[in-house]
Order: structure tokens, then sequence, then C-alpha cells
């Protein structure tokens, strides 16, 4: 099962070394996710990172970045979005409608099905789906090795998401939860739990 990182949606100062950590560690696709945020703060957080880490990221905006950095590809927040014109590379997509999954996952290499357990901060989103309905959608061939779970994805409902045939899990919240972006600068904590999610991915 394919282990994928999301960005906080907000930058902060300790950011860089600990993604250049968790690439240390083993993480092969962090998804680069700063919306409504200046392209600037992107590409300075881009050059800090180590260039042999860059055919593993994925930009949610500013999709230029992809080819002035070789990137991995892009990804597309909404199922209508169209690429750039002329884009030719990688594309993954976000969905929140299992019925136009199948549509979905012809056109992407992947494709990240939100909300699926909801959201872990305190008054985030419920999930969408109820587990019978996700068994359901499962048994139809809907869920299968290119769609991703995303949403209050934890170590303890990993398990789940593998059970029900999903072919990668999206972490944000549960990994970075344990690091305070205004008084901490040790961020080993982080760094364990990434070795906990990629062993129980595995």
């Amino acid at each position: 099962m394919k282990l994928v990182i999301m960005t906080k949606s907000t930058f902060f100062v300790e950011e860089d070394k600990i993604l250049a950590a968790l690439f240390d560690e083993g993480m092969d696709n962090l998804h680069l996710y700063k919306p409504d945020s200046s392209p600037l703060y992107s590409e300075r957080l881009l050059t800090l990172l180590p260039e042999e880490c860059y055919r593993k990221i994925t930009v949610h905006d500013h999709f230029y970045l992809k080819n002035e950095y070789s990137l991995a590809g892009i990804h597309l927040d909404n199922p209508d979005m169209l690429p750039p014109s002329g884009y030719k590379g990688h594309i993954s997509r976000t969905c929140t409608d299992l019925t136009r999954l199948k549509e979905l996952r012809k056109k992407s290499e992947y494709v990240f099905l939100k909300n699926v357990f909801g959201n872990l901060d305190p008054g985030g989103d419920e999930p969408v789906f109820t587990l019978p309905k996700l068994e359901e959608a499962a048994k139809k061939g809907l869920i299968d090795r290119h769609v991703y779970a995303l949403g209050g994805m934890n170590i303890e409902n990993i398990r789940t998401a593998k059970e029900l045939g999903f072919g990668g899990i999206v972490i944000r919240d549960d990994l970075w939860n344990r690091f305070d972006i205004q008084s901490q600068t040790d961020f080993k904590e982080v760094i364990l739990h990434f070795e906990k999610l990629r062993k129980a991915a595995n």
C-alpha cells in the first residue's frame, strides 16, 4: 500500500528540515499542498530541499513548478478541473463522489477519495461515506490500487483502508499534529511516527 504525505496547508520555519529528514527516512510521495499561497514561498521551500527529492514531489498549485523543478507531477483538487493546456506528465486528482471514481481513474495516475474517515481536527469534516457504502464500492471494483484514502487517516484505520482495497493512504494531520510550529524545534516525534505509518502501510 502506498503512503502519501501531504504538507501542512501553511508554511513554517522548520518545514524544510522536517521534509528533508522524512525523505531520508524513505518518504517517496510528498504532495505540496499550500492553498491560496504565493508561489514564491513554494519556490523557496523547494530550493531548500535536496534536488534528488524533487522527483518525489507533486504540486497542487502553481503548476509551472512541475517543469521548473522536474517534479513528479500535478494534482487537481477539483474533479472537473482541467490540466494546463499542453501539459504532459503525471496527473492525480481528488474526488468526493464514488460514482465518478471509475471515470477519474482512467485519466489519473491515482485518485484521492476525500473525507473517507472525516477530519482529525476538532470541528473538521465528518466522514462522507459509511463503512457499508465503502464496502459496496469495493465489491463493485470502484476502489482499487489507483484509489487512495484521504481524510481522517491515521495509524488506527490503515488496516480498514487495506481491507477495503485502497491502493494508498494520504496522511496529513496525523503526522503534523505531532509538531507545534509555534514552539517546537525538535521534530523527532514526527520522524518516529512516520516510521510507524510506513510499517503499518507495508
